[in-house]
Parts: C-alpha cells; sequence; structure tokens
C-alpha cells in the first residue's frame, strides 16, 4: 500500500495549484495529457481509492510508469486498455518503470513484464528492498520489530496486531522479474520522441525516480510530490537510527534546483498539476513548522506515541494509521537528534524517552 502522512497539522496557507487535466480516467480508460503521454488511472480497495499511472508512446508500443497494486481489477483494467480497440492497442508494453517499491506502484510490475516480454526499470535499492520486504510474507514479526514499537509506547495489544499483520507487504505485489534494468540518478532516458532524465530523491522511500522531460515540460513525480496530501516519511525497525526526515527535506530543495517552476506534475495521486515550486515551499515550511512544534513538546521527556498531537490534524484511531505516525514521529524524533538538539533514553520501563538538550 502506499504510505501517505495522516496529514500533518499546519496553519500554513496552501499554494494555488492549477488542476488543467480535468477528470481522471476510469479504469481501463486513457486520456492524452501531452503528445504521446497517456493518463492512466487504477482503483485500490483503500482509503487512498486509486493510483494514477502513466504511458509514454514507445516506438511501436507504450512505456509505462508504475503498475498499480496486484488486485482482480487491476488486471482487468490493463487487459481492457491492451484489448483490440483499447486505449493502448497495438504494439504492447516496451518497457516498464517503477518510480519506487511501495505495492501500489510495484504490484503488478511481475504480471506486466512477463505478460508482454519486458523489461523492468527501477532503481537498485528500490528493486532489492522490495524483494527483502515480500520475502517476509509468511514469516513470524522479528524481536526486532516488537522491541522497536515498544520502545515507542505501544501497548501489549498493539503489538500483537502488529504481529497478526505482518508480512502483509507481499499480498498486493505479484513476484518481481528476476531480473531489472538499474535507473541512476542523473540518467537521460531515450523513450519514444523524447529524453527524459532520471531525478532520484529519499526520505519516502530509499531510491524513488521521478522522470523529467524538458521537451514536454513534464514531471512523472511519483510519490515524491503530491498536490493534495503529503507523503508518509517513517522511521522502521529494519534501520531505528535513519534519518528520511533530513533526506526528505534534502530531496526536496533537489527536485526544486533541478526542475523548473512551468512543468504539469503528473503525481501518483490526486490530479494533474501545475505549481511545483510552490508546493515544494510549501511542504518544507510545515514540515519545519512541525519540527519547532515538537522542540516545544520535548521540553518534558515524551515517547514517540506522545507527540502525535504536535505532528497529525486527525485522532491516530487506526493499526494502519498508527504505524504510519508512529513511524514518521520517530522520523521527526530522529531529526532532531541526528543534529544534535535532542536525546533519548531508555527509562526503567523499557520506553524510549525523547528530550531537548
Amino acid at each position: 500500500m502506499s504510505q501517505h502522512a495522516p496529514t500533518t497539522q499546519s496553519p500554513l496557507e496552501k499554494p494555488t495549484l492549477d488542476y488543467p487535466c480535468g477528470e481522471a480516467p476510469a479504469p481501463g480508460q486513457a486520456h492524452e495529457i501531452a503528445p504521446g503521454v497517456r493518463w492512466l488511472r487504477m482503483p485500490m480497495p483503500l482509503g487512498l481509492n486509486h493510483i494514477n499511472l502513466w504511458a509514454i508512446r514507445d516506438g511501436a508500443g507504450w512505456a509505462a510508469v508504475d503498475s498499480g497494486l496486484q488486485t482482480p481489477e487491476t488486471a482487468a483494467a490493463w487487459r481492457t486498455l491492451f484489448a483490440e480497440g483499447g486505449a493502448l492497442a497495438g504494439g504492447g508494453l516496451t518497457r516498464l518503470f517503477v518510480t519506487h517499491m511501495h505495492p501500489d506502484h510495484v504490484g503488478m510490475a511481475g504480471w506486466l513484464t512477463r505478460k508482454f516480454g519486458c523489461r523492468l526499470w527501477m532503481t537498485s535499492m528500490e528493486y532489492l528492498m522490495c524483494r527483502v520486504l515480500a520475502a517476509d510474507t509468511g514469516r513470524a514479526a522479528p524481536q526486532e520489530g516488537v522491541d522497536h514499537y515498544r520502545q515507542a509506547g505501544w501497548t501489549e495489544d498493539d503489538i500483537e496486531v502488529y504481529r497478526a499483520r505482518f508480512g502483509g507487504f507481499g499480498k498486493y505485489v505479484h513476484a518481481l522479474p528476476e531480473s531489472f534494468q538499474r535507473l541512476t540518478d542523473g540518467d537521460v532516458l531515450r523513450i519514444g520522441e523524447h529524453e527524459w532524465r532520471v531525478v532520484v530523491g529519499k526520505g519516502h522511500s530509499p531510491e524513488h525516480a521521478c522522470l523529467y522531460c524538458p521537451a514536454l515540460k513534464l514531471l512523472i513525480s511519483g510519490d515524491q510530490v503530491l498536490p493534495r496530501i503529503s507523503s508518509n516519511v517513517s522511521v522502521f525497525p529494519t534501520e531505528p537510527e535513519a534519518d528520511p526526515m533530513g533526506d526528505w527535506l534534502d530531496s526536496l530543495d533537489k527536485v526544486r534546483r533541478e526542475v523548473p517552476d512551468d512543468v504539469l506534475v503528473l503525481p501518483a495521486h490526486n490530479e494533474p498539476f501545475r505549481g511545483l515550486h510552490a508546493r515544494l515551499d510549501y511542504l518544507s515550511r510545515s514540515q519545519h513548522q512541525a519540527l519547532d512544534r515538537l522542540r516545544g513538546a520535548l521540553a518534558e521527556p515524551r515517547r514517540a506515541v506522545d507527540v502525535f498531537g504536535q505532528l497529525f490534524s486527525r485522532p491516530i484511531d487506526s493499526p494502519g494509521l498508527l504505524g504510519m505516525a508512529t513511524g514518521e514521529s520517530i522520523a521527526h524524533l530522529n531529526y532532531l537528534m541526528h543534529r544534535g538538539e535532542a536525546i533519548r533514553e531508555t527509562g526503567p520501563d523499557g520506553f524510549h524517552w525523547y528530550r531537548m538538550k
């Protein structure tokens, strides 16, 4: 499933963005939003009920960007697109680019590449991490994960839900192909008639690839830049000392430097929009504002679960939200620790307590 924040608090005024592409296409349909570039949308059985995918004319066929969750509904929509008379009929799929390893982006990658005999293109960290997470299916929750969430302040009931849900990543991911073509930051790729440059960001996932086409003034942003929601930036038990919030803020600055403001942004969720730099500025300011609220709260020792009120504007009232909120809280706390502003101590209760120095 896609990882998105449970709505970060912010009194900042949101920038006015332009949404010039109209209504989203129905599953199995496509809208042309630039010469040779089509907007697809796939359903998801989740709170976030859709993902946008993109098809780029590539010689006689089509290159696709992202694949949708592995579900019967997604497979049916792909079949309709490539059927006789379908929006992508004729030529088949030439290549599949995947921005990052979350299941709504990579879920059908193995199915599509086998069906069309084409290559999967991903950054190496995203491909390898996906293989690792998919291998957790059927395994018991590791003790390191139990300890991580218990130290964050989870109750024993919360831990039991974590144990029951562990390994669910592979549920929506078709087995990946055994080989792939590596994408690297700065690569320039010829797709059909135009060149596209790979712009890698970090924080939401390890090595997220965006695709920027200067000639068409398009940025396929995946989850790196979204117009209406914010991407989840979390610390996970596999790397408990990580600083993804630092990576995320650096990546927002990087995209601003490397991609001009006049692009049409093609995001994975919500609608294509104009106003890239204003959105990047807003995301950065709102994160720094959340960090300021957190600094105030840490005048007294707090656990990760104690600072939700400073970071999120909605109640954290479900297991899925609890996992994302905890991961994002620790990301904020680690950001302050990495910069020498806060310290963490383990109390006699076994919890991790954070406070400003």
